[in-house]
């Protein structure tokens, strides 16, 4: 038997001199199987030739069978993989690598001097976390995807309410009554099927949120109460992960970046402590202009994606405040506290 493989050896090294089609070369095996396993059949007994290939019959038979098998096995293999649509094939894709469709895809940030392919690369290859799929953070997240960021989470214990549907766009009359984390995360895939999206339908507590901090390069903030907000700010410089904060007041809108480790203040340094009680209305409570969180979630995404492509001058030490009712805009400087309690210890 060694010298029939021996002999198929050869043929297929033949062949691959040659530059022989696999068709061609698997033909040249054939053959030779069927020549030794005709010589085993019609051979008798102890013949030098039968015993030089085998000396059995029954060897070549089983040898035969499983290789009747994993073709047949290929065969369907390969008729499954061409059912399979364009747009799932995608899907499947390896994520360490850049296809054709997402080139296409991301052209116009390629194209941009400060981005190019390097800061495309780094979108893809980024890892961010959103707190809340309300009215920051739905624009947020349908920018981040549409825009290549490769993985995204996103926390939030709400599901979609009909009040909502007026300024959080990323969800739809017919998701009503669905968590909030599912309805982003279909309108995500939908949106650009190369990105991950990891939902977290549970609410953001102490004793998670370092763990699922830690698997992410930025937090992005768009949480609607100060328990959590400085709860992700606290754990933010503790892991010294650049925070994206924005907040909403009926027709007025703030953001910035708190990122001790970079020079900037944390949220704790501008609000050493909340709000007094109803001096900062909710939404539900004081109202807010539709397209007001649009806007601000939009900046978001703007912030979060320079950080992430090292594009331009983001929003650190700074505030950005945008009155929509007054069209009016102005950015105020913003500096750490020296007594701050959280990032006092961070140079």
């Amino acid at each position: 038997m060694a010298m029939v493989l021996v002999i198929a050896a050869a043929l297929w090294f033949i062949g691959h001199v040659t530059r022989a089609p696999y068709s061609a070369r698997f033909l040249m095996i054939g053959l030779l199987y069927v020549a030794v396993l005709a010589m085993q059949i019609a051979l008798p007994d102890g013949h030098p030739l039968r015993e030089a290939t085998g000396g059995s019959a029954g060897e070549w038979f089983v040898i035969g069978l499983l290789g009747v098998l994993i073709w047949v096995y290929s065969k369907g293999l390969k008729a499954i993989k061409a059912r399979v649509r364009p747009e799932n094939a995608a899907k499947t894709t390896d994520r360490t690598k850049t296809s054709a469709s997402e080139l296409e895809r991301n052209a116009r940030h390629i194209v941009l001097r400060e981005i190019g392919g390097p800061g495309q690369k780094r979108l893809k290859e980024a890892r961010v976390l959103v707190i809340g799929a309300g009215g920051l953070g739905a624009p947020a997240l349908q920018y981040l995807a549409a825009a290549g960021v490769g993985t995204i989470g996103v926390i939030d214990d709400d599901v979609v309410e009909n009040s909502n549907l007026q300024r959080q766009v990323i969800h739809t009359d017919a998701r009503i009554g669905m968590p909030k984390v599912f309805s982003a995360e279909q309108a995500m895939v939908a949106q650009n099927p190369f990105v991950t999206v990891r939902p977290y339908h549970r609410r953001l507590t102490a004793d998670i949120a370092e763990d699922l901090f830690s698997d992410y390069d930025m937090i992005l903030d768009g949480s609607d109460n100060a328990e959590t907000r400085y709860l992700v700010n606290d754990v933010a410089v503790k892991l010294g992960l650049p925070l994206v904060s924005a907040a909403l007041s009926q027709w007025e809108g703030q953001i910035s970046v708190f990122d001790p480790s970079r020079g900037a203040p944390c949220y704790r340094c501008i609000f050493p402590e909340p709000a007094a009680a109803g001096l900062a209305p909710s939404c539900a409570e004081g109202g807010v202009f539709g397209p007001l969180p649009g806007v601000m979630g939009a900046m978001m995404a703007v912030e979060a994606m320079k950080l992430l492509a090292d594009a331009g001058d983001p929003l650190l030490g700074r505030m950005l405040i945008y009155d929509a009712l007054y069209s009016e805009t102005r950015v105020i400087g913003i500096k750490r506290l020296k007594d701050c309690p959280m990032c006092r210890a961070v140079t």
